[in-house]
């Protein structure tokens, strides 16, 4: 675990009551002893280093302090800490439309999206699109979902609050992304997966002498993305990509697709910086 997550704020002493739950997750799969130390990430999104002052076994409390400077207890998380975490994808407002697939790979495709730092998740009513797995998106327990975002946040250390929109059909997904990019233009980049390579355009190209502040990434679900919903697509602002590697599953192209957009970010945002 890179931090944990709170619902509330420390009380005017520092101190920060862990029940239920959570309790449970730190005491017996964390085995948290007292003056463990942990970055528990609050509410409004800063990053705060606690440490553990108290137990309460037959209460089944755990009591939280933050720590006082400079710091001397050792953290609990091993390897890179939340707060050592690079800069970067807070920086950049992510999207990801994703055209409903199988229940488990969906739920597969928002763990992933959420440890990238993507904010906004869409999922899209396409049309290979099947009925029982529409079915499954729209009645999704708002619980499951949550508990998905808090458990991926809380492994990967983002600080990026990620949040799974209403299902939606791809007409109002193309209106839902021209709302979100109505500012500049050169400020914005969308692009949507596919497997044919006609009329599609290399990230880098894409990106070229652009100072990025939002972006997407539109991917396919089983049976990819019909021709008749590529040219909606394109006609939203969106611009056809295709990756030259095998033809993926479309949980792996989902992520690829990610990883992609934001390393020729990354990297268009370095040689803008040394220009």
């Amino acid at each position: 675990m890179r931090q944990f997550l709170s619902s509330c704020n420390p009380d005017r002493n520092g101190l920060l009551d862990i029940t239920g739950k959570d309790y449970r997750y730190l005491r017996q799969v964390l085995r948290l002893k007292t003056g463990d130390m942990l970055s528990v990430r609050m509410p409004a999104g800063s990053l705060q280093n606690m440490t553990v002052c108290s137990i309460n076994e037959s209460g089944r409390i755990i009591t939280l302090q933050v720590c006082a400077s400079p710091v001397i207890s050792e953290n609990i998380t091993r390897g890179v800490k939340a707060g050592e975490i690079a800069a970067g994808a807070e920086n950049i407002e992510y999207w990801l439309f994703q055209f409903i697939a199988k229940p488990q790979k969906m739920e597969q495709i928002i763990r992933q999206a959420v440890e990238c730092g993507i904010k906004y998740i869409v999922p899209v009513i396409g049309v290979y699109s099947q009925k029982n797995n529409i079915a499954a998106m729209q009645s999704a327990r708002k619980e499951r979902i949550e508990r998905i975002i808090r458990e991926a946040r809380q492994q990967s250390g983002s600080p990026v609050e990620s949040a799974v929109m209403l299902p939606v059909s791809p007409e109002d997904a193309v209106k839902l992304w021209k709302e979100a990019s109505s500012g500049d233009r050169d400020e914005t980049a969308a692009v949507v997966l596919w497997e044919r390579s006609e009329r599609t355009l290399p990230l880098h190209e894409i990106l070229s002498g652009r100072k990025i502040k939002r972006a997407a990434v539109a991917a396919g679900c089983e049976g990819g993305i019909s021709p008749e919903e590529i040219e909606l697509f394109t006609a939203g602002t969106f611009v056809p990509v295709h990756f030259a590697v095998n033809i993926l599953r479309c949980e792996t192209a989902a992520l690829y697709g990610i990883a992609a957009l934001q390393s020729a970010l990354l990297e268009n945002n370095i040689w803008e910086y040394r220009e």
